[in-house]
């Protein structure tokens, strides 16, 4: 309409306000320190007692809480829990302002830092930042707070390099951290050192040997469960990866090896596991053994037999895994002489009367297709000729058992001998020496010096896998020559009387039982010892 007209009314902030000053701001603080030394602590207490003191003596303010994270990383705000329980009594509208003394106090990742204070201000509800002079309820723009909160996540970067930086070099001095926590068998003795704890090391010591007895995993957890041993954690349950982590744990040798794991990211804080990626440094006979150096290679070697089986029958080929069974140690060992698969535990229930007898997989599941011809045999009759086996060479066969194990730990010899460790160490050292040299020549642009660093590099490279390889043969070695010296020491055990058949015995000594008929069976002992004993 012509007569139309417009009337501006002013703006007038009282009246938008008035609510408000009604009623006293609900005002908390949030004080953080990153670390729990002493110094820092002093700090975390000064700032709770500052804004404490701050917010009761300001007019129109009422104290809403101070919240406090002491000792905790601000790259993120999923640890902080005094962090969280403030966000979450904002969203319930239980506080209108808060008070921090800086970004970096308040989160050191840009990202956590935005998206707190996009919330918070979608919510009414401002944050002061007194070091940066920033109130987020007059700020129109995100740009500052958000090169603030970038110089602090780069700062806090930064500082993590610089800590990383500086375990490492510890590392290279052998100077670390133990983790007494999770490491059941020792403490922190009087010198600061590690030492033994009796009780806790036995219960180490039963599950190596169990382990080695023939016992899986699974048994192990039920005997540890069974006589209320409590886990490093404290707990009666037991899990399996904990028994698994103990019987692969260096430590329980003397032995650490450093930096298994690493964070690859500081925002994400995610532990993934060294193959490589960052260097490993191994100290060797830093703190007292629970266990010998020769029962965890034994042990070490036990765990890869299990885990490389091959299939039991035909139908698991495809997987290329067999499934190892402690229940009997026969299932590992005994073999059909036909078609070289393994045999199987079967109870027969003829007219109420039950026996046991082992029967070729291949047979039993196959029938004559992959197994035409192998015999069924009783359980009782198989047991008591791996006795009379095992006596017959405690009693008659000692010199012979010796000069076949004396002749394989000879072979053994030999086989290591072939790159020597200190001849490898030592060319290494000078082809190093060598390459550090041409490095520094290498800026002028000479063929000739490339060409020969890339010579160098190459040959370095072989020399560190023939090393390994060394290393892998002598472990290999010690754990067989302490397998074939325990057994020449049974078999030269002249007060030693076989009475029964024992599982730990199988586990123990002997390495394949083939079946050659219904009439006698091959036993091949750790060593390369064979005996054809017949069976009744």
């Amino acid at each position: 309409m012509e007569n139309k007209e417009i009337l501006e009314i002013p703006a007038n902030p009282m009246l938008g306000d008035l609510r408000k000053r009604k009623k006293k701001l609900r005002v908390a603080a949030y004080c953080r320190v990153s670390t729990e030394e002493e110094e820092q602590q002093n700090s975390f207490e000064v700032q709770v007692s500052y804004y404490t003191e701050k917010i009761t003596h300001h007019e129109g303010w009422q104290l809403a809480g101070i919240f406090a994270d002491e000792g905790i990383s601000g790259v993120r705000t999923n640890k902080r829990e005094q962090f969280k329980e403030m966000i979450e009594l904002c969203r319930k509208k239980k506080i209108d302002l808060i008070l921090t003394k800086s970004v970096s106090r308040f989160a050191r990742n840009t990202l956590d830092c935005i998206r707190h204070v996009r919330m918070l201000k979608s919510w009414g509800i401002p944050v002061i930042f007194e070091k940066e002079g920033i109130d987020t309820s007059d700020m129109n723009s995100e740009m500052i707070l958000t090169c603030l909160s970038a110089f602090a996540q780069a700062e806090s970067e930064s500082i993590s390099g610089n800590v990383s930086k500086g375990i490492r070099m510890g590392y290279r001095q052998g100077r670390f951290t133990f983790r007494y926590s999770n490491c059941l068998g020792y403490r922190k003795g009087a010198d600061g050192n590690p030492e033994i704890e009796p009780e806790e090391a036995k219960t180490i010591r039963m599950i190596f040997e169990n382990y080695l007895n023939g016992d899986s995993v699974e048994d192990i957890k039920a005997c540890l469960e069974r006589k209320k041993i409590l886990s490093p954690s404290g707990k009666e349950e037991w899990s399996k990866q904990t028994i698994v982590r103990i019987l692969k744990n260096e430590k329980y040798m003397g032995d650490v090896l450093l930096q298994k794991t690493y964070v690859s990211n500081l925002f994400e804080g995610k532990l993934k596991k060294n193959n490589g990626e960052l260097p490993k440094y191994y100290i060797q006979n830093n703190h007292p053994a629970i266990i010998s150096r020769e029962m965890f290679h034994e042990v070490q070697e036990e765990i890869a037999r299990r885990n490389s089986k091959k299939p039991a029958t035909q139908k698991k080929t495809k997987t290329n895994r067999g499934r190892f069974t402690s229940k009997y140690p026969l299932s590992e060992r005994l073999v059909c002489g036909n078609c070289g698969c393994y045999y199987r535990r079967i109870t027969w229930n003829i007219h109420g009367r039950k026996q046991v007898v082992w029967r070729c997989i291949n047979r039993v599941e196959f029938g004559t297709r992959y197994c035409k011809d192998s015999p069924s045999i009783p359980e009782e009759s198989l047991h008591q000729a791996i006795l009379e086996a095992a006596k017959s060479l405690v009693k008659e066969k000692q010199s012979e058992m010796a000069d076949i194990l004396r002749h394989t730990l000879a072979n053994l010899h030999d086989e290591t001998n072939e790159a020597d460790p200190i001849v490898v160490k030592n060319k290494l050292e000078e082809l190093e020496q060598e390459f550090d040299r041409l490095l520094l020549m290498a800026g002028t642009e000479n063929e000739i010096i490339d060409r020969r660093l890339e010579q160098i590099s190459n040959e370095i490279m072989k020399l560190k896998q023939m090393a390994k390889q060394s290393d892998k043969s002598e472990k290999r070695k010690v754990t067989t020559e302490t397998k074939h010296r325990k057994i020449m020491d049974l078999f030269s055990d002249h007060d030693l009387e076989l009475t029964e058949y024992s599982d730990a015995l199988v586990y123990r000594i002997i390495e394949r039982v083939t079946v050659l008929s219904k009439e006698k069976i091959l036993i091949k002992f750790i060593g390369g010892c064979e005996v054809t004993e017949p069976l009744n």
